[in-house]
């Protein structure tokens, strides 16, 4: 028995009317209920690909990485905590010290948090501060906080409000607000680099408090070792990173994340509506789509398995319809247009490995070759990575000789990420005018594609001229 499967270049959207510009669209998509997204795209989790910083970045512009496990769970645990303190309305709880430390102690804790400024706490109430300010021309670092601290800082009492803090910034010329209750203890800090932040991305996906959005891979093997760290370092959602998500240890991972740590948590790898169905039933807020697309995947000819990629997201947009469950479209972007494509099929948004790697925020090395920057780029199925940790990903120990499902490769270095995803985003605003649809729900409900030939996709593309000026959202 066989049934008809397509890829993105197999199909078109057929252009309808529209009574709107692209700038008017929304694209504004749930990731997982209760977590929204500003642009519907996730980055990878490979280990060329995302990390804390592009984590960082791409949160800052509406999307959310998903750091990779091919880490150590504590250094992976401590990227997560990175992009949860990068941005803040209120930090909750701020590291802090106390009087009888030394100004050599200080400055340790700034330089590992990476912050300029701490309260300083007596018998658990607020008697200080101290910053750079007060340590700029102290050369005795065997002083106490006391010495050089500033006593009774300006604070903003109980419940803490936002325009009352720029008020105190702007009348004192401070940049650190300590938050305290009644009793003065120390229950916040407000800091103007955190509003300066919100006001210069005030698309970032945020969660209640204002921290950026992060994800983390976890395998079905580590889920106890990885969650306690990950939940302390307050990650958002995990997600289950094997080839085979439509597997028993798989679906028990899932029920197990969400009975023992309670922490959302999207199933996959899958490719069909029954492999759709079991991660729903495992308890799944969301599913992963995709087996064999990613342009670094031999899967597809290693094993001799595989769905093209617009069909496989067709079956589990089907599937996942009965009970609302969102659909990630993981593999096989090339273009904005993919992207299009991929959520009018029904995914509420795509993961997006190859056109994050060469972007200057990646974790891949730099590469000079014949005069052009590379970046390097590897398949979490590559013999590297399987050595490096991802090994059971694809079902072997990590002992074993790795038989790989990936390859290593490089990726033409892009630049930094912000200009990148712009052109991502304009371009399927661009699709979404072409369709007449002023949101992400009403692209997904659009159906209306064609399929096409090899002759119609060669037309679509750039041909019978050379390029001289090549465009930053299109190469072949």
């Amino acid at each position: 028995m066989f049934e008809e499967t397509l890829s993105y270049d197999d199909v078109l959207l057929l252009p309808s009317y529209a009574d709107f510009l692209p700038a008017e669209t929304s694209v504004r998509t749930t990731l997982l209920p209760g977590i929204t997204l500003n642009i519907p795209i996730v980055s990878a989790a490979m280990d060329t690909v995302t990390e804390d910083r592009l984590a960082i970045s791409l949160a800052l512009e509406g999307g959310v990485g998903v750091i990779h496990r091919n880490l150590p769970p504590a250094e992976q645990s401590r990227q997560v905590g990175q992009v949860k303190r990068f941005l803040n309305w209120v930090i909750e709880s701020p590291v802090t010290v106390d009087q009888q430390q030394t100004v050599h102690e200080v400055w340790e804790i700034m330089s590992s948090y990476r912050i300029s400024g701490l309260p300083v706490v007596c018998d658990g109430k607020l008697c200080g501060i101290i910053t750079s300010r007060d340590l700029r021309f102290c050369r005795d670092y065997t002083l106490k906080v006391r010495d050089v601290m500033t006593p009774n800082p300006v604070v903003e009492v109980g419940r803490p409000d936002i325009e009352s803090a720029k008020e105190k910034f702007d009348a004192h010329k401070i940049e650190k607000l300590p938050v305290v209750d009644e009793n003065n203890r120390l229950t916040g800090l407000i800091t103007v680099k955190d509003l300066e932040k919100h006001n210069e991305f005030p698309h970032a996906a945020t969660d209640t408090a204002g921290r950026l959005l992060v994800g983390a891979a976890i395998s079905p093997n580590d889920v106890d070792d990885r969650l306690p760290l990950l939940k302390e370092s307050k990650v958002d959602f995990v997600v289950i990173d094997t080839a085979h998500g439509d597997s028993k240890n798989v679906a028990q991972a899932v029920s197990r994340v969400k009975s023992r740590y309670d922490v959302p948590v999207v199933g996959g790898n899958v490719a069909t509506r029954e492999g759709t169905r079991r991660m729903i039933a495992a308890g799944a807020d969301a599913v992963k789509v995709g087996v064999g697309p990613g342009s670094i995947c031999t899967t597809r000819v290693v094993a001799g398995i595989g769905v093209p990629q617009f069909s496989a997201v067709v079956w589990a947009v089907e599937e996942a319809a009965r009970s609302a469950t969102p659909i990630i479209a993981d593999g096989g972007i090339k273009y904005s247009g993919d992207i299009v494509k991929a959520i009018a099929a029904g995914a509420q948004t795509v993961m997006i490995g190859n056109l994050f790697a060469g972007l200057k925020e990646s974790p891949g090395r730099e590469i000079i070759y014949e005069g052009r920057i590379f970046k390097s780029y590897r398949g979490m199925g590559s013999i590297g990575a399987m050595r490096q940790g991802s090994a059971d990903r694809y079902g072997h120990s990590a002992t074993e000789e790795p038989v790989p499902e990936g390859v290593e490769g490089r990726v033409p270095y892009k630049g930094e990420l912000r200009p990148f995803v712009h052109q991502l985003v304009t371009g399927l605003r661009k699709g979404m005018g072409y369709c007449g649809c002023r949101t992400i729900e009403e692209l997904r409900d659009y159906h209306r594609f064609i399929k096409i030939s090899s002759a119609g996709l060669k037309e679509g593309h750039v041909h019978d001229v050379m390029i001289t000026q090549e465009p930053p959202n299109y190469s072949r």
